[in-house]
């Protein structure tokens, strides 16, 4: 019906989404055979075939964490929910945790950890740098022998700078003083190894939508026994019924406690990703990000662009680059998204308008990909090295 100014009434437009190149942060890519598996008709979250989707998704899931962990499954919310998990569970007032910080998500870590009552130490290094694990031994030592340390935690692959932090040493460091090891693998899981028994990490989260090519919605957590003993330890209940690991872990176990309505769609998703990871293998995955990061890096070198991040620590599948001087980082961002549908990331905190984040992940992570970023890039950019950046890539490309 006309309203009171006769204008016609208009409902919401038609799904009118235009196709990108998604070479940010995240979200990747997402193949069609994920796409296709989120269309498969519904079942009820207790129904027997669901049921065993769950157990396939989960032994999947142990695979790629390379954890025999029995409380390994998919958190029915974002990464960002899976990082407030795995802390508030394990932490509760009182309690004392040391995290490592060198960008944003250890700063959120933090963040999280103090809001579920616990004291926190930081232990901070300049944005693009990594922790020693002599700076970790020092900051526990400086902590007086009654402090009840619960845990150590850090950022594997610090997205908002693109640096990769070795974790074997960290790890050893964590438990000769008895503290549980806890890893953010968010942007890490299925790009580059994350080996949770051989490094000896307690607790890991992750997040479906980097390397993985994974819609964003599930966070893929593993709980080891001391983790989980910590949580049969409590004093106090966690702060978040929704997030509680011992609710959870009777609809995930065997008991199947009805607990929440699992997203069904995203966890067909899900199970059809992890098949395609593993169909590809692991390693094969790891050495086709670090072959299309290499020839990414060729190309940027040959238009002049320097990185942040020291090479031993450069992650393969984000890639951080400053910003030329007297170029407006923005301006480029949006000249690649309305030109050439190519969406990269901008700077955060400190780095903000300082560089620019290239994402090769999953799906997302081809030479095709590649020689079209740095197009794209060298015209937005009006530089004349177009053809040495693609040339230099190429030869990378060429010689793996």
């Amino acid at each position: 019906m006309p309203n009171e100014l006769n204008v016609p009434r208009r409902g919401p437009n038609e799904l009118n989404v235009p196709r990108r190149v998604l070479l940010g942060p995240g979200p990747s890519e997402v193949g069609p055979r994920v796409l296709r598996a989120m269309s498969t008709p519904l079942v009820g979250h207790l129904d027997p075939s669901f049921v065993a989707l769950m157990e396939e998704v989960k032994e999947l899931l142990r695979q790629t964490f390379r954890t025999a962990n029995r409380l390994t499954f998919p958190l029915s919310a974002t990464g960002s929910a899976g990082m407030e998990a795995v802390l508030v569970n394990l932490l509760e007032p009182g309690d004392h945790a040391v995290i490592c910080v060198n960008g944003v998500f250890g700063g959120r870590m933090v963040e999280i950890a103090r809001r579920a009552g616990a004291e926190v130490t930081s232990v901070e290094v300049p944005w693009g740098e990594v922790i020693d694990a002599d700076l970790l031994r020092k900051t526990l030592e400086a902590l007086p022998a009654s402090t009840p340390l619960r845990l150590v935690a850090c950022v594997h692959a610090e997205t908002s700078t693109g640096a990769r932090q070795p974790l074997e040493d960290l790890s050893r460091v964590a438990h000769e003083r008895g503290a549980l090891f806890v890893v953010d693998a968010v942007t890490s899981l299925g790009g580059t190894p994350v080996e949770v028994d051989a490094w000896g990490i307690d607790a890991s989260y992750s997040g479906t939508q980097k390397c993985l090519s994974c819609p964003p919605g599930l966070s893929p957590v593993t709980f080891g026994e001391a983790a989980l003993a910590r949580v049969r330890e409590r004093k106090h209940k966690v702060q978040s019924w929704y997030l509680d690991v011992s609710l959870l872990e009777q609809y995930w176990g065997t008991d199947r406690v009805y607990h929440h309505t699992a997203p069904i769609s995203m966890v067909y998703a899900l199970h059809e990703a992890l098949r395609v990871v593993h169909e590809e293998g692991l390693e094969a995955r790891f050495a086709r990000h670090v072959r299309h990061h290499r020839a990414l890096v060729a190309g940027l070198d040959a238009l002049g662009m320097k990185m942040p991040v020291a090479p031993e620590y450069r992650l393969p599948m984000l890639n951080s680059v400053f910003v030329p001087g007297g170029v407006d980082e923005a301006t480029v961002r949006k000249r690649m998204l309305e030109r050439h549908g190519i969406e990269i990331g901008a700077g955060l905190g400190p780095w903000k308008g300082q560089v620019w984040r290239i994402g090769l992940m999953g799906d997302s992570s081809t030479p095709a990909n590649v020689l079209l970023v740095l197009a794209a890039l060298a015209e937005s950019l009006g530089s004349s090295a177009g053809g040495a950046a693609l040339g230099a890539a190429e030869r990378v490309l060429a010689a793996a």
